[in-house]
């Protein structure tokens, strides 16, 4: 087989499959990246036996076959290639050149390694059967804004995941560590119901992926275990598919709050900013920031090792007057993804504190004040 095609494009693609491909693995094959051609396309394809990915790029292509190139001197060469055209050719091992230089790398057998298996944009017969298409952009915003409250715990078992819940209702993205939860709902009905728990390290790889790509429209598709997406690109077609978690989340809505005896609307901007500053100050065990809620402010206030410090913010305020005290990281990453105005709906001193945007929107957060 032998390739010829843009130096920039393979760089730019190749980067895509670098995170995925690992460097060491107890199965020393998923440390190659796959080379294929199929029907005057190049196939780059790798895995790390959680996330599988492959970009299919267009080339000027002759000859058939699949091989398996080790990927971290390929990936360290390319980059660094003189010329702008590679040509490669692949027979019994690899040759490489580009301007003047040019190298040959060995090959792998590919006996052993997994087969991957991605959903296609059309609808075909195959393991992926239930299907939905959605916006790039949509897509992305729905994953990354909830990622950040998914746990890093090994015990935290399930959590350590972010749920997609596909309803007649629409889709929502949901994830918890048990001292906050934060989720995002498209009102967007579809064309099954079922929930999926995707693991927090591979939502990573999803969020990643999409936001390399130009907008557009993304399949997003279920099969056995697993959740596989396709998208088209400018210079190709990139597909993707990442292995599900067992189970799925406890009732989580039983701690979203449904009454609050205190409301704020505050600019999100002055607020967060003036957070982090007083939060400097907090305490390094519990990052402690009290908040207290009166007369149209809202005082913030935090005292540590290396002194004490306060801050008034202006707020609108509608019911009576609360003091509370807050882990000052997980407010600020509730606060996060919202720009503009934003609500704060407390139901108590000690019980959850609901954050959203004010108006239209599909994210919410809620945290759980310290108690003291």
């Amino acid at each position: 087989m032998r390739v010829n095609l843009p130096k920039n494009l393979l760089a730019e693609k190749m980067a895509l499959l670098e995170r995925v491909i690992p460097s060491r693995s107890a199965n020393p094959l998923l440390t190659y990246l796959g080379l294929a051609a199929e029907e005057g396309a190049l196939l780059l394809f790798g895995s790390n036996g959680e996330v599988d990915l492959e970009v299919r790029l267009p080339a000027d292509l002759e000859g058939e076959g699949r091989y398996l190139v080790p990927s971290q001197p390929f990936f360290q060469l390319v980059r660094s290639l003189p010329g702008e055209a590679v040509e490669l050719a692949l027979e019994s091992d690899l040759s490489l050149s580009s301007g003047r230089f040019s190298t040959r790398l060995a090959l792998a057998p590919t006996e052993g390694y997994p087969e991957l298996l991605f959903p296609d944009l059309e609808e075909k017969e195959g393991s992926f059967s239930q299907r939905a298409k959605f916006l790039t952009e949509e897509l992305q915003r729905a994953l990354a804004q909830v990622r950040y409250a998914a746990s890093n715990e090994e015990y935290r078992a399930i959590f350590r995941g972010v749920q997609l819940e596909f309803s007649e209702r629409g889709f929502r993205t949901v994830a918890s560590d048990g001292y906050r939860l934060a989720l995002f709902d498209l009102p967007k009905s579809q064309p099954f119901a079922k929930k999926a728990v995707v693991p927090a390290r591979s939502v990573d790889e999803l969020v990643r992926v999409l936001r390399s790509a130009e907008g557009g429209e993304v399949v997003l598709a279920l099969g056995p275990g697993t959740l596989g997406l396709a998208m088209p690109q400018e210079e190709g077609v990139l597909r993707m598919a990442v292995r599900l978690m067992e189970g799925e989340f406890p009732d989580y809505e039983r701690v979203i709050p449904k009454d609050f005896p205190l409301r704020a609307s505050l600019e999100v901007e002055p607020f967060r900013e003036a957070l982090k500053r007083v939060s400097v100050l907090a305490d390094k065990q519990n990052h402690r920031v009290d908040l207290f809620l009166e007369e149209e402010r809202a005082l913030l206030s935090a005292e540590g090792d290396y002194g004490k410090g306060q801050e008034e913010v202006s707020v609108s305020l509608e019911g009576a007057p609360m003091s509370l005290a807050y882990n000052a990281r997980y407010l600020l990453e509730a606060l996060a993804p919202l720009s503009g105005q934003a609500e704060l709906l407390f139901s108590g001193p000690t019980s959850p504190t609901l954050v959203r945007p004010l108006g239209e929107g599909g994210y919410q957060a809620v945290v759980v004040p310290l108690r003291v």
